[in-house]
């Protein structure tokens, strides 16, 4: 297995776990919350037979990678996914952030892209710009909202995280989006992780304000989101991240889920394709 080591010998050490396939231009996948790398696996299988180098690595706290008790907020996160680019010498990356990874993306390329690394970005539903409701973002979602959410993972999280499920797939009696199987898989992921490392995670994509990141992103950049997202509605985020953005690509999947990364596994390996190899930003 492959490791990088954040704060390598100090008391602060994290081993972060990363894979790594084909050869080619360099796309970094990060994970939505609450899952890890494993989750790309729709991506991983596809997109290396294509001439990409495929990078996906486990968030701290998630996967196989460290889980220490603090340090969950989003410039630590930033600072990780920089060092994992840096430690790896990759250059002329495409990042690809899904849900939470979005705010990694966000911030590295507002506060630590100096060496120009990154070159484009992917954000496929995402909790950009902002999801708190509050007196100057009264679109958000309510706080009470998240302390249920809190209340509920350290009450029960294998429950709560399967119900969580049947939402970020938009599965009901009716709409069988995913297998049972695959939500038998998907369980797994995300119970690989503790619950502090998954509520603390949660507090920062949460109350995390974006809005200042966004007007600093200056790479070319495709915004995707599925219209009937349950997890991250998309009126409250991506159609607000590209009103901010306008310079922006963006897709709308029609009647796609949150977690469209599988469901739309096809069209999403495309797009992430096409953008890479063939998208020139009118900006750029």
């Amino acid at each position: 297995m492959s490791f990088i080591k954040i704060n390598q010998g100090t008391s602060q050490e994290v081993k972060i776990f990363y894979l790594d396939i084909g050869q080619g231009k360099p796309v970094v996948f990060i994970s939505g919350w609450p899952s890890s790398s494993q989750m790309w696996e729709s991506q991983l299988d596809v997109l290396p037979k294509n001439n990409l180098r495929c990078i996906a690595y486990d968030r701290r706290g998630f996967g196989k990678s460290d889980k220490p008790w603090e340090s969950y907020d989003y410039d630590t996160l930033a600072s990780d996914l920089g060092e994992l680019l840096k430690q790896l010498d990759l250059r002329d990356v495409t990042l690809v952030g899904f849900s939470m990874g979005g705010g990694e993306v966000a911030r590295y390329l507002s506060k630590f892209n100096d060496e120009g690394r990154v070159t484009k970005a992917i954000l496929v539903s995402t909790v950009l710009p902002f999801l708190l409701k509050t007196d100057d973002n009264p679109d958000g979602l309510p706080q009470e909202m998240f302390d249920k959410m809190e209340e509920q993972i350290y009450d029960d999280r294998p429950k709560f995280l399967a119900n969580f499920a049947k939402d970020f797939y938009s599965v009901s009696l009716l709409n069988k989006t995913v297998s049972d199987e695959f939500l038998d898989w998907n369980q797994f992921l995300t119970l690989q992780s503790t619950g502090n490392a998954t509520v603390k995670s949660m507090h920062a994509w949460s109350t995390t304000d974006f809005r200042k990141d966004i007007s600093k992103i200056n790479v070319p950049t495709l915004i995707i989101h599925g219209t009937d997202d349950k997890t991250v509605p998309i009126e409250v985020s991506s159609d607000r991240t590209t009103e901010m953005l306008p310079q922006a690509k963006y897709i709308k999947y029609d009647g796609a889920p949150h977690g469209l990364f599988y469901t739309e596994k096809d069209k999403l390996n495309n797009d992430i394709f096409w953008f890479i190899n063939e998208y020139q930003s009118s900006n750029s």
